[in-house]
């Protein structure tokens, strides 16, 4: 289940919050890889320390970016490289791993929150868009601060796709922007500003504690499937939409659109948006429609026309889910703008947004719709102490 091997650390290449990546020169014939070290499970490493990794994706070229893992590191004395900050609370994430986190619960006792979220059960009617991709995170942000400047968004990241936040360098730019208010890890995710035990106890903490407007809740980088009807970690989406109608939220879902993508079961509407949507979610969603047809009068994109010509198709792959949820046609004016002005690289898959710009315009077309919701949604609950 584990490839190991160990090296010495040549170089730090660069760090971002909760991570570093580093140089490691290998000590069998796997020669010279990048690494990644999270700072919230062990001290920095430094040049000359010698690490312990994990290569098993890396090697099987898997969903980790390219990187070995760091599981350990000595300094040049053969000592543990310090401590990383001790934990606050007791909350476990990654539970009876060897690097069980544990992180300080919004909900848990002790917690400054614990009491408002003691038996706070209303989102009143907060928008919380749900994608099954983290790579549509920024596309969404990008259009909602294009529409409405300023909106104080959150991001509820699932444990579905990676587990470190910090694995993610989109979230890191994305609060450097401007673009993202905070952040709230669920399951065994860790890493968020907040930390919570269910997605439904992170959406409430997002709404509560960090008073958020918006949701936007996805699964970390790394969408694991299998290419089998329900194999594939997407079918969270239908989940989130039942939690977020449970707790009295607006579920907006994202559509996963590709003219690009070379698998069949994910050209046009992804079979994951057609499962999560028509058979896992249980309560009715607002699905962003975007109006493909008029991508052509968008500027500044390659591949419109392919945009275009998926209109049909779409649509009618999307009758069947008309019957349970609300077809919202989103007009995308304006999005090629909004996305072109991206202050951080966007990519899907590899592809990017001339690569795959039916992908790019879903996502912000979902975003778009979120924000018209805002005014609508009523005022942030207060929590009541248990």
């Amino acid at each position: 289940m584990i490839i190991w091997a160990d090296g010495e650390v040549t170089a730090i290449r660069r760090e971002w919050p909760g991570a570093v990546e580093l140089t490691v020169d290998r000590d069998d014939d796997g020669g010279t890889v990048r690494a990644l070290a999270y700072t919230s499970l062990m001290a920095r490493p430094e040049v000359g320390d010698r690490v312990l990794l994990n290569v098993a994706a890396l090697e099987r070229d898997l969903g980790t970016g390219g990187y070995a893992l760091v599981i350990a590191a000595l300094d040049p004395r053969g000592a543990v490289r310090g401590q990383p900050p001790q934990p606050a609370g007791h909350l476990v994430k990654a539970r009876y791993l060897p690097l069980q986190a544990m992180v300080a619960g919004a909900d848990e006792q002790g917690s400054p929150h614990h009491e408002l979220l003691a038996d706070a059960d209303d989102l009143t009617g907060m928008p919380v868009l749900v994608a099954d991709l983290h790579s549509a995170l920024t596309p969404t942000l990008l259009a909602v601060a294009h529409d409405r400047p300023g909106t104080r968004v959150v991001y509820v990241m699932s444990d579905q796709g990676a587990l470190p936040l910090a694995f993610s360098r989109s979230v890191a730019a994305l609060r450097d922007a401007g673009l993202l208010a905070g952040t709230v890890t669920v399951g065994q995710a860790f890493g968020g500003d907040l930390e919570a035990v269910t997605v439904h106890s992170g959406l409430l903490a997002a709404r509560l504690a960090l008073d958020a407007e918006l949701v936007v809740l996805s699964q970390g980088p790394g969408n694991l499937g299998t290419g089998t009807r329900w194999g594939f970690s997407g079918v969270g989406v239908g989940e989130a939409v039942n939690a977020t109608a449970t707790l009295g939220g607006r579920p907006v879902g994202s559509l996963r659109i590709s003219a690009a993508d070379p698998r069949p079961r994910h050209r046009g509407l992804s079979h994951h948006s057609l499962t999560a949507y028509g058979r896992v979610a249980l309560r009715p969603a607002d699905l962003a429609v975007p109006d493909l047809a008029g991508a052509m009068a968008l500027a500044g994109i390659a591949g419109l026309d392919t945009v275009a010509a998926l209109a049909a198709p779409v649509e009618a792959a999307l009758a069947g889910l008309g019957e349970r949820h609300r077809l919202i046609r989103v007009p995308l004016t304006g999005l090629d703008e909004a996305l072109r002005g991206s202050p951080l690289p966007m990519s899907t898959m590899g592809r990017d947004l001339d690569g795959d710009p039916a992908y790019f315009l879903a996502a912000a077309a979902a975003g778009r719709h979120a924000a018209t919701l805002l005014d609508e949604a009523g005022p942030r609950p207060t929590g009541r102490p248990g």
